[in-house]
């Protein structure tokens, strides 16, 4: 069972809207923001802060895709695009990582339940290979910091690696601090007693 969502829809059709309004919390959703084009959804959105977006493609004062994308610029959520049409120049529009999932009109109950189940679920992957991704990246920067302080370390102290490393780790623990901490005050204390750079 999908838990119950918090769900911004937009379009321009006032039925469409209706029955966005009818259809989603009889799926157990709410719906908490109703817009008729694209800026007054990115409003609603800003507001509201939805667990997903419905939308429709074609808008008056901006489409549902390029609401979709400063949406996302603004805080990532998934999004499942509306649309009449199959066009593919819409599809090549659609194709990137929050828009994950597309409905042709018209629309029945028994449409919309499945796509929301799995636009979430590859939300939630897409969020974990992020966060993966974001933590590696740091992991990458904290290593290559703790390198050059062991490096300092060495060489101010005539260690080899090894010792140099056992060092920095007695350092932390002394202070309770991290590791990566201990590292950057050995960077920081490490300029300060450098020469200033002649003009």
């Amino acid at each position: 069972m999908n838990p119950s969502l918090r769900i911004a829809v937009a379009d321009d059709e006032p039925d469409m809207r209706d029955y966005f309004k009818k259809s989603l919390p009889r799926l157990g959703h709410q719906v908490v923001a109703v817009a008729q084009n694209g800026r007054e959804l990115v409003e609603q959105c800003r507001a509201q802060r939805p667990d997903l977006v419905i939308t429709d493609v074609k808008m008056p004062d901006m489409d549902g895709i390029d609401a979709a994308v400063q949406i996302y610029r603004d805080r990532p959520v998934p999004v499942i695009l509306v649309s009449a049409y199959h066009a593919p120049e819409l599809l090549a529009r659609a194709e990137s990582d929050h828009i994950l999932g597309y409905l042709v009109k018209p629309i029945e109950q028994r449409d919309l339940e499945p796509v929301i189940i799995l636009a979430m679920r590859r939300f939630e992957q897409f969020e974990t290979l992020r966060r993966e991704a974001a933590d590696l990246r740091q992991a990458l920067e904290d290593r290559k910091i703790i390198e050059r302080a062991k490096g300092i370390l060495m060489k101010r102290g005539s260690l080899d690696e090894q010792e140099a490393f056992r060092r920095l780790q007695k350092l932390a623990s002394e202070e309770s601090r991290k590791l990566i901490d201990i590292a950057h005050m050995i960077l920081v204390a490490e300029k300060a007693v450098q020469p200033p750079a002649k003009a």
